[in-house]
């Protein structure tokens, strides 16, 4: 006997399906993907690229520097001085580089020319069960607070609050914050956790989740989205600390797994 899926939860199960090929496709061939990069290093009082020698050797690379001035990232090399635009990549040579970050506190990554060890990333089966609708709690007193993003990068994030989640036979108030899209766009909600999984089946440092708004102060919390964060792929990220108080006793056997391939953790840095 074949059971009847209700349409909007089969809609559901196809958005998630399509976006986890659309990421596949991305991670083991895109040229931007985590493991196509080299390094990912803060340009500070600046930074040398090229020969022997340099803070980031790059071959076939005349002597470059990355310096910031007046919060605009330069690149200096060549007889030439060339602003960089931010969270956009420009070619150098057979690499891309890409300046993001904060003014002050810019970091580029460096990437190589295609995708290395790009090792396709896997899910557990898509449940149902796992797509939940949640109520926000608002902060009482919003504060800003840096934070690493899954992209190992500082992001000025505000405290959006609380929801309650009952997995297991467990309730448990995981913290809400809403972290801005280098894009401008408004921010996302975002839930950085830990769960029964972590270390036995998906990644030790912890997943990441967005919520989606359904209006008023509901969102659907979909586990079967959560994802690693990037330095999951690549130890040349900085790794976010899960945040305080998000863990989940229950195992959450939905979104993205964590199968090794020769990784390890990256050092995790704190937020500050």
């Amino acid at each position: 006997m074949v059971m009847a899926v209700p349409a909007a939860a089969a809609q559901s199960r196809e958005a998630v399906l399509r976006d986890r090929q659309a990421f596949a496709t991305w991670l083991t061939t895109g040229s931007t993907s985590p493991y196509a990069v080299l390094t990912q290093r803060a340009i500070g009082p600046g930074l040398s690229l090229g020969p022997d020698g340099a803070d980031v050797p790059l071959e076939r690379i005349p002597l470059h520097r990355i310096i910031e001035r007046d919060g605009v990232a330069h690149l200096e090399g060549s007889g030439n001085t060339r602003p960089l635009p931010r969270y956009r990549p420009v070619p150098l040579g057979a690499y891309r580089i890409r300046v993001a970050g904060p003014a002050r506190r810019a970091v580029v990554t460096i990437y190589a020319p295609a995708p290395r060890n790009a090792k396709p990333p896997s899910w557990y089966e898509y449940d149902p069960t796992m797509v939940l609708t949640v109520g926000l709690s608002p902060a009482a007193n919003p504060r800003a607070r840096r934070l690493l993003a899954a992209d190992g990068l500082e992001a000025e994030a505000v405290d959006a609050g609380k929801v309650s989640v009952t997995v297991g036979g467990a309730t448990t108030r995981l913290q809400v914050f809403r972290i801005p899209e280098p894009s401008g766009e408004e921010s996302d909600l975002e839930i950085y956790f830990r769960d029964g999984t972590s270390e036995n089946g998906t990644y030790p440092a912890g997943r990441f989740v967005t919520l989606e708004p359904l209006g008023g102060d509901r969102y659907r919390l979909d586990f079967n989205r959560a994802r690693n964060p990037f330095c999951a792929y690549n130890t040349a990220f900085a790794c976010p600390l899960p945040w305080r108080g998000n863990s989940l006793p229950a195992a959450i056997k939905a979104g993205e797994k964590y199968t090794g391939g020769g990784l390890t953790p990256a050092k995790l840095d704190p937020p500050r």
